[in-house]
């Protein structure tokens, strides 16, 4: 599936996820001078302060429509490790999970909230380990997605949107047990070490120092780089999955998306043109398409309505829940719905599994 979408314009709206932040803060050619220097006289300490750079993203301040939509919301806190996460959540509804990317916040997403909350769903966001107003200095790709996976289990959250790094944290939270109804990538990479040996170049590593660097920050992630290729693990997933990518995406090739995609079983691609790595989280067709995969595949209630709760092991949207709840402490008939539902000689209402 292909589209062509034309670049917003959207004033306030700037995005801190580029993968150009793993590298802009080490790239001033003092640095790389004195990397070299130091990957000579002592590369242990060279690697450390390598490895660290990779895992510490930049925080960036809200900007004012972010911080008022923030306000807007339910706010609550998470227990994360030996720190905290902090999430947002507005409406009602089956919940849909907005995953911001390396050096974002959550607030920053929120171009894509207004069609899922138009829809009958709420929308969750947090600010990823490290960033944001969530506490800790350095971070992984691990981290996020035991951090997706935190979040999800509290809402109960049915669906995921998320960019660049972030996908491949809810990925990873899919591999690990998460069960979501469908997910969408916006501009997906296909692995990290792509943008480690950009590091690497950009202040001119020694061998020697690349291959410390590297076995440092795959002792600290907990997994070989390799293994975190999503081409690698995409064969495997079941979950339904639109990749949108923008052809002229600098920061992540297109390329990357589309290697997802035909590795995930029955995958959709939508390429965009123009839209790049930041200006696509602000276009309003590619929103409109993101809510519209998510809505297609989200379970729903016998009634037909999208389900946000499960009752006896049934999916229930909010009616059909407090109706069955009323019925079962013998306060009223059971609904129309349930009674339809309910097969002969039954004497507890049921819901069916059913999709759009």
């Amino acid at each position: 599936m292909t589209a062509t979408t034309s670049a917003p314009s959207v004033s306030w709206f700037r995005n801190s996820t580029s993968v150009r932040a793993v590298t802009g803060s080490v790239c001033r050619w003092e640095r790389r001078a004195g990397l070299s220097t130091l990957g000579v006289l002592a590369p242990s300490l060279a690697a450390r302060w390598l490895a660290r750079s990779f895992l510490t993203p930049p925080r960036h301040r809200a900007l004012p429509p972010e911080r008022d939509a923030l306000a807007a919301a339910d706010g609550f806190v998470l227990p994360f490790g030996r720190g905290l996460l902090r999430a947002w959540r507005w409406g009602e509804g089956p919940a849909v999970l907005l995953v911001h990317g390396w050096g974002g916040r959550g607030g920053q997403l929120m171009a894509l909230a207004a069609p899922i909350l138009r829809a009958g769903c709420a929308v969750v966001t947090f600010d990823g380990p490290a960033h944001g107003s969530s506490t800790g200095r350095t971070a992984s790709v691990r981290d996020f997605a035991r951090a997706v996976a935190a979040v999800a289990e509290r809402v109960g959250a049915r669906a995921a949107i998320a960019h660049s790094m972030g996908a491949p944290a809810v990925a990873l939270a899919l591999a690990g047990g998460l069960s979501l109804d469908a997910a969408v990538f916006v501009a997906p990479p296909l692995s990290p070490i792509p943008f480690l040996d950009r590091l690497f170049d950009a202040v001119r590593a020694p061998g020697a120092v690349r291959e410390r660097a590297r076995a440092r920050l795959e002792r600290r992630i907990g997994a070989a780089l390799a293994d975190l290729d999503l081409g690698r693990s995409a064969s495997a997933m079941r979950t339904p999955l639109l990749v949108i990518h923008d052809r002229a995406d600098r920061e992540v090739p297109w390329a990357s998306g589309a290697a997802i995609a035909s590795s995930w079983p029955g995958a959709e691609l939508l390429t965009t043109e123009g839209l790049g790595h930041r200006r696509i989280l602000a276009s309003r067709e590619v929103s409109e398409q993101a809510t519209g995969f998510v809505v297609r595949h989200l379970t729903r209630c016998a009634c037909g309505r999208l389900a946000s709760e499960a009752v006896a092991g049934e999916p229930a949207c909010s009616t059909c829940a407090i109706e069955q709840e009323l019925f079962r402490r013998g306060l009223r008939r059971p609904p129309l719905s349930v009674a339809a539902a309910r097969p002969a000689g039954s004497l507890s209402p049921r819901c069916t599994r059913t999709h759009p």
